[in-house]
């Protein structure tokens, strides 16, 4: 009896407590739900944290492309500008021209106009041509014919530097510019004390206003010519005497590229013939050839100028004689110098290209060859040497 009472009691408690059990686990499994919903809604968000990142990426790559395809446009706009406006030009040039025959009344017309515009360019070609002889003087009956030999006359100085005499004066004076940037001449009695060991003590130094860049400088009627350095194109006239300048100008064109590609230290070459001062340089806008030019001494000023076949790439130096540019090749690593083209102002119809004329019995590069007229002699600075070359000449 007693026993069926405990387990009437017993009953309601366990019911109870399996009750409680039930509700527990229902919790638990609506816990879990919910956190994997939470999980799930995290890994969603992530997710579109990404895409966002990458539609944001997406989009900066999409406007650069944008804007260099706008400002492509904008060139191609200025292009189209500019070659709607040439063809509006030529256009109206055109309808000039059209204007210009509808007045002709025949065909003969354009034959008689075209005779004598034709007529017309070679009455000033002629013109032209019997300009440049008076003024050039057209004195010179000879070409060279060959180099015969070399003298060393001394060795003093670096690779780079000039050495001369005054062709125009009667004097025997040796004039000494070392380096490609200088601002001190020396200035020798003779070819005699130039020669002597201690030369340098016994030569008067000739200080100048402003220095001197490259090795194309020229002594001629007792002035100096020479390149300024740091500018582009200015040419210097210095009185030797009174050490002042004396003059200035501007080679347009000129000292943008080297003279000769052997020699990048010289901008402006300056040289002297029988004709007397000229200047050799080279242009871009030529491809590189070397274009001459006369120059007035006196007044400083540039009276023709000749565009040249003459390559400026090989090239180590030139020299002026008889009207005549003479271009001097060779290897960059210094070979046999040799004169490869040669121009005449007055007979350029006749330039060749090879004449193949050698430099005698010497192996190396030039940094200057300048002629001198009055004793029909080059004279050359060859890495560090003081050379005089005599040359052989032929009539014309």
């Amino acid at each position: 009896m007693v026993a069926l009472q405990v387990h009437v009691l017993l009953i309601p408690s366990l019911m109870s407590i399996m009750g409680a059990a039930q509700y527990m686990m229902q919790d638990a499994a609506l816990l879990s739900y919910i956190d994997q919903r939470f999980l799930s809604l995290e890994k969603r968000l992530e997710k579109c944290n990404r895409d966002a990142l990458d539609y944001v990426d997406e989009f900066r790559e999409f406007s650069k492309a944008v804007l260099s395809r706008l400002a492509g446009l904008s060139t191609s706009e200025a292009e189209v500008q500019g070659e709607l406006q040439n063809l509006l030009t030529r256009l109206e040039h055109a309808q000039r021209d059209i204007d210009y025959l509808g007045s002709i009344p025949d065909s003969n017309a354009c034959v008689e106009v075209h005779e004598d515009l034709l007529k017309q360019q070679l009455l000033e070609e002629a013109e032209e041509k019997k300009r440049l002889k008076l003024m050039l003087n057209a004195s010179c009956d000879h070409v060279l014919a060959g180099i015969r030999s070399l003298k060393v006359v001394k060795k003093t100085g670096g690779k780079h530097g000039s050495w001369m005499k005054d062709p125009g004066k009667k004097h025997s004076k040796i004039y000494l510019l070392s380096g490609s940037v200088n601002n001190v001449i020396l200035e020798f009695a003779n070819i005699m004390a130039f020669t002597e060991n201690n030369q340098t003590l016994k030569a008067r130094r000739v200080p100048l206003p402003l220095p001197w860049e490259g090795t194309g400088h020229v002594i001629y009627q007792g002035f100096l010519f020479y390149h300024r350095h740091g500018s582009l194109n200015e040419i210097l006239k210095v009185n030797i005497q009174r050490r002042n300048l004396a003059g200035q100008m501007l080679l347009q064109g000129a000292g943008r590229i080297p003279a000769y590609q052997l020699s990048p230290q010289t901008k402006i070459d300056l040289a002297v013939d029988e004709q007397g001062l000229w200047a050799l340089h080279a242009e871009p806008e030529t491809g590189g050839n070397i274009v001459i030019s006369k120059i007035n001494a006196e007044a400083m000023a540039v009276e023709h100028s000749w565009d040249t076949p003459c390559s400026s790439q090989g090239a180590e130096a030139a020299f002026m004689a008889c009207n005549t540019l003479h271009v001097v090749y060779n290897s960059p690593s210094g070979g046999s110098s040799r004169i490869q083209c040669v121009y005449d102002v007055l007979d350029a119809l006749n330039a060749y290209l090879n004449p193949g004329v050698h430099f005698p019995k010497r192996q190396g590069g030039h940094s200057t060859v300048h002629y001198n007229p009055k004793e029909k002699q080059l004279f050359a600075w060859g890495d560090g040497s003081q050379i005089v070359y005599k040359l052989h000449t032929e009539q014309k």
